[in-house]
C-alpha cells in the first residue's frame, strides 16, 4: 500500500494561483458607458388646405339658397406633451363672398360644419359647428388632453346665398388657427 503523499501549502497556493491567472485571460473585459437623451416638447400646429375649393353652384331665386360643400381635412396635431387636462381650441374666421362686380355676401352667412373628427391620443373633441364666420370663432375644441394628440376633420361650409344675389362667380377665404 502507498502512502498518502502529502502536498505543501505553497504548491496549493501557487496551483491555485495558476488556475486563477488562467481564468482571468480567459474572461472578456467589458466597460459601462451610462447614457441620457432629452426629450423636449413640440409644438401646436393646424394645417388646412392652400388651394382653391369649389363650393358648388346656385340659380339665382328671388327667395335665395344654400351651397354646400367640403373644404377638405383640417389637421391639429399636439405635440407640446401638454399637462394632463389641457387643451386647445381651433378657430376659424371668413371673409366675404365677392363677386367681380355688385354686392358681397356676407362672412355672416357661410357656415361651419366640423363633421367626424378623427382622434390619435386622449382628449375629449367637440365640434361646435358656427353658423356665422364673421369674427374668429371656434370651430373644434379639445380637453382632458393627457399627453400627444391630434385631430382631423373634414368640414361642410354652407353659404346661405340671399334671394336676388347677382349673377358671378364670388371667392372668399378661410383661416383656420390653433392656441
Amino acid at each position: 500500500m502507498r502512502k498518502p503523499r502529502i502536498i505543501s501549502p505553497s504548491r496549493v497556493l501557487a496551483a491555485s494561483a495558476a488556475c486563477l491567472l488562467a481564468l482571468s485571460i480567459a474572461a472578456p473585459a467589458s466597460a459601462a458607458t451610462p447614457m441620457t437623451l432629452t426629450i423636449t416638447g413640440g409644438s401646436l400646429e393646424i394645417t388646412a388646405p392652400t388651394g382653391e375649393v369649389v363650393l358648388g353652384t346656385i340659380v339665382n331665386t328671388v327667395v335665395g339658397g344654400t351651397v354646400s360643400g367640403k373644404l377638405g381635412v383640417v389637421q391639429v396635431s399636439d405635440a407640446r406633451s401638454a399637462a394632463a387636462g389641457s387643451g386647445w381650441v381651433a378657430s376659424a374666421i371668413s371673409t366675404a363672398f365677392t363677386p367681380s362686380a355688385g354686392p358681397t355676401i356676407a362672412a355672416s352667412l357661410v357656415e361651419y360644419a366640423a363633421g367626424t373628427i378623427t382622434k390619435v391620443g386622449t382628449a375629449t373633441y367637440t365640434a361646435n359647428d358656427p353658423t356665422d364666420l364673421t369674427g374668429v370663432i371656434s370651430v373644434v375644441t379639445a380637453t382632458g388632453i393627457t399627453g400627444d394628440n391630434s385631430a382631423s376633420w373634414n368640414p361642410t361650409i354652407t353659404v346661405n346665398v340671399p334671394g336676388g344675389t347677382a349673377v358671378g362667380a364670388y371667392s372668399a377665404t378661410i383661416t383656420h388657427s390653433v392656441a
